[in-house]
């Protein structure tokens, strides 16, 4: 019997439910008789700004919410920026959909500044992200870089109000949200290598819900998944997780794959890269060769004592 209603766990953010929200048009685009309903979550990560994510418990708490409503039979998916989903899932659960990815790059919006390059050199800079702060402090040492959670709103408020000259933001957020006007710089890849899955949207489900992996099949970007998995691969071989100082990405072209990964100590001072291209069909092997160029050049030793 096919589904009648289908209900979508989601963050309780405006990003979240636009995210939410493209998901409803994209079923509603072929499944015209689907009743949809979405499941708000408020999950402990949004109640708690005022601590790094990491000294709470990371990233994994924006996820584990959303779980429990699957494993509770409280709703049937759950739409996560895959940037917030940690590079193991748990046995039960399984991510088979990712929609086109969007913009992976980040961007700085600054009131008064339209660039890094003509921030102060003693700029008051607002993220939570280790991987921006590295990269941040290893482009300009003497950057003061202040910790900002919260919403985009909320972290644009905060800019608004004079505390901080600038901010790093993910370009896909802002673009999703119509606010690319605040938007004074956007950083190229060689400049702030993206987070692991920036950009992307993903659909996570029960495994036991084949049903729910039917319907859903139809909203599957190919090209997307293998960048996105490739680059949760380089985590995992890496043994990191959502918030080490890791930065990531992949992008397919003539047939080809190409990753490029990156390690970074928290102050900047040690910044390692490496990149790597096989053809499609041996992207299993990708990871696995960036990661081993990482480990050489001393990756695994920054990431212990980070």
């Amino acid at each position: 019997m096919p589904l009648k209603t289908l209900r979508i766990a989601t963050r309780q953010s405006k990003l979240a439910l636009w995210q939410a929200n493209l998901v409803k048009q994209r079923l509603k685009s072929f499944a015209v008789n689907l009743d949809i309903e979405f499941v708000p979550i408020l999950t402990i990560a949004d109640k708690i700004q005022h601590k790094r994510l990491a000294d709470i418990g990371g990233k994994q708490l924006f996820v584990n919410a959303l779980e429990t409503a699957l494993l509770h039979n409280e709703a049937d998916m759950a739409v996560h920026a895959m940037k917030d989903v940690p590079p193991e899932l748990g046995d039960n659960f399984s991510i088979p959909v990712m929609l086109p990815r969007g913009d992976a790059r980040d961007v700085l919006v600054s009131n008064h500044y339209t660039s890094l390059h003509k921030l102060p050199e003693n700029a008051v800079i607002g993220t939570g992200s280790v991987r921006r702060q590295a990269q941040l402090l290893a482009y300009n040492p003497y950057f003061n870089i202040k910790l900002l959670r919260g919403n985009v709103d909320t972290r644009l408020k905060k800019l608004d109000a004079g505390e901080f000259d600038a901010v790093i933001l993910a370009a896909a957020g802002l673009q999703r949200l119509g606010w690319t006007h605040r938007i004074s710089q956007i950083l190229d890849i060689a400049t702030m290598l993206p987070a692991v899955g920036q950009g992307a949207i993903g659909i996570e489900i029960l495994k036991s819900t084949q049903m729910v992996a039917a319907l859903l099949a139809p909203l599957v970007d190919k090209e997307t998944m293998l960048c996105v998995n490739a680059e949760r691969a380089l985590v995992k071989a890496l043994h990191g997780d959502c918030y080490s100082p890791i930065g990531a990405y992949a992008s397919i072209s003539d047939n080809k794959i190409t990753l490029a990964g990156l390690v970074a100590s928290i102050d900047g001072k040690q910044l390692i890269t490496a990149q790597e291209t096989t053809t499609l069909s041996a992207v299993a092997e990708l990871a696995p060769a960036v990661a081993m160029q990482l480990r050489y050049k001393g990756a695994q030793k920054i990431l212990l004592s980070s």
